[in-house]
């Protein structure tokens, strides 16, 4: 196989993983009886909570008032809660709730589990090339969500 076929292997094994990731975040969204906004909501708040609003807003690209409009969701969901910034009492903190974090032992530890046992048949070079892989990719994407993003 040559290299530009190779190189035309990998983009499609990549739009099949990113069709992947979206059907299993749909399914695990539709699971918490949540939408995709609130389930991305609830990642940030899982892996950086108790994480003030604004975090919220800066890592999802919302307004202020669609933050709280998803937080409101969440919170109603049984899934975050609100508190007072204990340094800053005009900011409002979000931390997940014990529902969550069984949410999250149950739908997404066993796929960090899957991913880590599916990477033993990796030597350490074959995986120092993977990581390199899957950070220049990353840096791919976000450039070209910002060149998509730009108005002209």
């Amino acid at each position: 196989m040559s290299k530009h076929d190779v190189v035309g292997e990998i983009a499609m094994e990549l739009r099949r993983l990113q069709q992947s990731f979206d059907a299993f975040d749909e399914a695990a969204a539709a699971r918490l009886g949540l939408n995709r906004t609130d389930l991305r909501c609830l990642d940030v708040v899982l892996a950086e909570g108790p994480v003030p609003a604004g975090r919220i807003s800066v890592a999802l690209k919302l307004s202020p008032a669609a933050t709280t409009t998803v937080i409101d969701r969440l919170e109603r969901a049984g899934m975050v809660v609100r508190s007072a910034d204990p340094g800053n009492r005009r900011r409002v903190l979000v931390a997940a709730t014990d529902a969550a974090r069984s949410a999250e032992a149950e739908i997404f530890v066993p796929v960090g589990q899957a991913g880590a046992q599916a990477l033993r048949k990796y030597g350490p070079d074959e995986l120092t090339v993977i990581l390199d892989f899957l950070r220049t990719a990353r840096g791919v994407q976000e450039e070209q969500a910002t060149r998509v993003r730009v108005v002209s």
